[in-house]
C-alpha cells in the first residue's frame, strides 16, 4: 500500500502546484506589453470582425501580447465599439489599452481612407477614389453611368457631377466602384436632409439641382467668409437677366483649370459659358461642401451684382452694385496679376 500512498501524495502535490499556478495567472492577468511600442505593423480588420477577432489579428501581427489584453482594454472603453473594418498602421509591442487608443485615432487609418476636398470636379473625385481603393478608374467611370441606381437623387437626372460629397470616408478594403459611389451619395443625401435642401430650394423658386449648381459656383468663386455674398450676386444677376460671366464655368466647359482666361477662350460657346449664355450653366461644375450649399440656400441680403477677387493669395474679394466700382476692383486684380507673374 505504500507505493499507492506515494502516488497519491504526488498527485496531491501536482494539484496544489496547478492551483497555485492558476491563482498566479488570474492575479497577474492576461499577458500584456508595457508599451508604448515601436516599429510598425499593418493590421487589416475585416468587415464583421468581433473585438476578439481584432485582438487575434493584433496578436498575430505582434502588436499586442495577447488578445485578452486587447479585449479587456476594449471592453473598458465604450468608444471601442466604433472600431471598424479597414487597414490600420500600428506599432509593435503595444499595451492593450494603447492599441485601443491607437485604433481610435484617425491617423492610424490614413492608409485606409478616401479624402475628398471641397470643389473637386467629378474626374478628380473619381481619380482620388481609384487611388484610395485600388480599384481601376475605368470601373468608376462605368459606375457613374448608372449613378441613379446607386443613390444619386432622382432630380440629378443621372448626372453625378456635384454630388460626390466632399468628406473623409473610412474604407474597409472590400469596396467596389458601385459601393464606393453609393457611400458618397449616401453622405450627400444625409447632408441634404440636414440642410433641408429640397424644401428650401422650393422656397427660393429653384429646383434642388439648380441650387446645387449655384452652390458649385459659390464653391469655385471665393472664400467661405464671402460665400453668402457671392450667392446673393448670383441670385441678383439671375433676377435682373444679366449673364453671370464667370470664368470658372467657362473653364469647366472647356475642360481646363486656368484661373484667368483670354478673350478667345471666353468666346467659345459651350453649355457652361456664362458669358455667351444667360442663366445658370448646364449643371454643377464641382462638388460643393456644406458651407457652399448652405450659402446657396441662404444668400446674404444686398444689392451687389459684381464681385472681384483682388488678391489670389489672401482671397480678398470686393463687391459692388455700380459698374464703376467694379472696374476699380478689376484694376486692382490686374495690378496683382502683373506683380505676381
Amino acid at each position: 500500500m505504500k507505493p499507492m500512498r506515494k502516488r497519491q501524495a504526488v498527485i496531491v502535490s501536482m494539484v496544489a502546484v496547478l492551483g497555485i499556478l492558476i491563482a498566479y495567472l488570474v492575479t497577474k492577468g492576461p499577458s500584456d506589453y508595457p508599451g508604448p511600442g515601436s516599429g510598425s505593423a499593418v493590421v487589416v480588420v475585416v468587415r464583421g470582425d468581433s473585438i476578439l477577432g481584432i485582438g487575434n489579428a493584433l496578436t498575430e501581427a505582434g502588436v499586442v501580447a495577447s488578445s485578452d489584453a486587447f479585449v479587456n482594454a476594449a471592453n473598458a472603453d465604450p468608444k471601442s465599439k466604433s472600431i471598424g473594418p479597414g487597414k490600420y498602421t500600428m506599432l509593435k509591442q503595444m499595451s492593450g489599452a494603447g492599441a485601443v487608443a491607437y485604433m481610435l485615432d484617425p491617423k492610424s487609418r490614413a492608409q485606409s481612407r478616401l479624402v475628398l476636398p471641397e470643389g473637386l470636379r467629378i474626374d478628380q473625385s473619381l481619380e482620388a477614389a481609384s487611388k484610395a481603393t485600388n480599384i481601376p478608374k475605368s470601373d468608376f467611370n462605368e459606375a457613374v453611368n448608372h449613378a441613379n441606381q446607386l443613390g444619386l437623387p432622382s432630380y440629378a437626372n443621372n448626372q453625378a457631377e456635384g454630388f460626390l460629397f466632399p468628406a473623409s470616408y473610412d474604407l474597409a478594403g472590400d469596396e467596389t466602384a458601385d459601393s464606393t459611389l453609393s457611400m458618397l451619395f449616401l453622405r450627400f443625401n444625409k447632408a441634404s436632409k440636414q440642410l433641408d435642401l429640397e424644401s428650401k430650394a422650393s422656397a427660393l423658386g429653384k429646383t434642388p439641382y439648380e441650387v446645387m449648381t449655384i452652390a458649385s459656383l459659390v464653391q469655385a468663386e471665393g472664400n467661405p467668409t464671402d460665400y453668402n455674398k457671392i450667392s446673393r450676386v448670383i441670385y441678383n444677376r439671375l433676377a435682373q437677366g444679366m449673364p453671370l460671366q464667370l470664368d470658372t464655368t467657362v473653364a469647366y466647359g472647356l475642360g481646363i483649370t486656368k484661373v484667368s482666361l483670354n478673350a478667345s477662350e471666353l468666346q467659345k460657346d459651350t453649355a457652361y459659358n456664362t458669358y455667351t449664355r444667360k442663366g445658370l450653366p448646364a449643371g454643377p461644375i464641382n462638388s460643393p461642401g456644406t458651407a457652399a450649399i448652405s450659402a446657396a440656400l441662404n444668400p446674404a441680403k444686398g444689392p451687389w451684382v459684381y464681385f472681384v477677387t483682388v488678391n489670389l493669395d489672401t482671397g480678398e474679394t470686393k463687391f459692388a452694385k455700380k459698374y464703376s466700382k467694379f472696374l476699380k476692383a478689376k484694376a486692382e486684380l490686374q495690378v496683382y496679376l502683373k506683380n505676381h507673374g
